[in-house]
């Protein structure tokens, strides 16, 4: 996600992995704006896990969870670095071009956020942001071993929730078991297993409820989600914004590498990924989709394993996209819009499922949800070529440019 470059500055290759993971992202984005937040880790909190949903949510699983959030992560660290290298061949200051896009992508992102939908990820990605900045100057090799090191951390803080998640459960499982202790196992069910009938009654009623209901409800937690974020995933966003910047100094994002080194990390990301995320799935089935086995599958040891997955992803995008036909172009089109689109479903979407709107919230089952993203896929690439082929940006890419200049930027072509 970034703002839009002027047409003669594009790298086609980005804007079509860019488009892919704008829309990718909505495949398991949906279950957070249709169902209570538990679902989306585990089927047995809400929407169905047997039969068509189940084989849904196996399948986002394996392919696609955590994987459209890293690409989008690899495409941030990637258009951050273009956009710094850009300002400093223009002679501006490029930290107060990036600072300044940070501070209001922020400022978007908070707002979204809140009046929106919980699930925002651009306050997290201005607050990475604002580090990465000091990794610009850094050669790929020491980008990626940086990265490497983040994503060995990062494991070791995901290997922790199930650690103490099991802890928890046992002895809370004791006779005598304290207080404290039985509240914070019930508060690990109520997150990662299935939450109790109350929990998931109070958010029906908020999100069916007027728009002032929905706000009060996102409001709730204050800032846990901002700092949360920061918390549990902010080592994994810098190290794959890190990745982001150095395969676009490698030239693999910019659509440079030959077409068997492609299919090389394609081959390998997905021989190695596919097979251990489907081993993760069955012992998730296996175990009933427990808080522990939830935390221990989805969290922990999916963790080393998605790296390899999103690498194979942007080879097989890049890959894809030197046939350049209709379909491609509508694709990339929405990768130059990924911003306006990423926040226009949001609109849509919350707009769709919440009371104030269809009021459709909890109403669908999982496979359900999908007749959804299919029109806001169709969506998405009927609006964005034409737009911009008459217009220089996207509505939210214009704004966000124009705001962190200063200055109302040209729109029409």
């Amino acid at each position: 996600m970034t703002e839009a470059t002027p047409p003669g500055d594009r790298i086609a290759t980005l804007d079509v992995v860019r488009g892919v993971a704008v829309m990718g992202i909505l495949v398991m984005n949906i279950v957070s704006f249709g169902m209570p937040e538990a679902a989306y880790l585990n089927p047995r909190a809400y929407g169905g896990d047997s039969g068509a949903d189940l084989i849904v949510y196996v399948v986002n699983f394996v392919l696609f969870d955590g994987r459209m959030r890293g690409l989008f992560s690899f495409l941030f660290g990637a258009s951050t670095l273009l956009v710094i290298e850009r300002a400093e061949a223009s002679g501006a200051s490029a930290a107060r071009i990036h600072y300044a896009r940070m501070a209001w992508l922020f400022v978007f992102g908070v707002l979204h956020l809140y009046l929106i939908w919980t699930g925002d990820i651009l306050n997290h990605y201005a607050l990475i942001g604002m580090i990465v900045f000091f990794f610009k100057e850094l050669r790929p090799r020491a980008l990626i071993g940086t990265a490497i090191g983040l994503l060995a951390a990062q494991c070791l803080v995901l290997a922790a929730l199930p650690a103490v998640v099991g802890y928890t459960d046992r002895e809370a499982a004791k006779p005598g078991a304290k207080a404290e202790v039985v509240k914070q196992d019930r508060d690990f069910e109520n997150a990662f297993g299935k939450p109790e009938p109350k929990k998931i009654a109070a958010q029906l009623k908020a999100y069916r409820g007027d728009f002032g209901d929905a706000v009060r409800e996102r409001s709730a937690s204050g800032i846990a989600p901002i700092v949360g974020a920061a918390i549990i995933v902010g080592l994994e966003t810098l190290a794959y914004m890190l990745l982001g910047m150095a395969m676009l100094k490698l030239g693999m994002l910019r659509g440079e590498w030959p077409a068997a080194r492609y299919r090389r990390w394609m081959l390998i990301g997905f021989g190695i990924g596919i097979p251990a995320y489907a081993a993760i799935a069955w012992y998730l089935v296996d175990a009933g989709f427990t808080a522990f086995s939830v935390t221990l599958g989805v969290l922990a040891l999916s963790a080393p394993f998605r790296p390899l997955m999103i690498v194979a992803w942007a080879s097989l995008i890049a890959l894809v996209a030197r046939s350049r036909n209709a379909l491609l172009d509508r694709i990339a089109a929405a990768g130059r819009m990924a911003f306006t689109n990423y926040l226009m479903t949001s609109i849509l979407c919350s707009t769709f499922f919440n009371g104030y709107g269809l009021g459709y919230y909890g109403h669908l089952g999982r496979a359900q949800l999908y007749l959804v993203v299919f029109a806001m896929w169709a969506l998405m690439l009927v609006w964005s070529k034409p737009w911009l082929d008459r217009y220089r940006y996207g509505p939210f890419e214009w704004l966000w440019r124009s705001l962190a200049r200063w200055s109302p930027q040209p729109m029409r072509r």
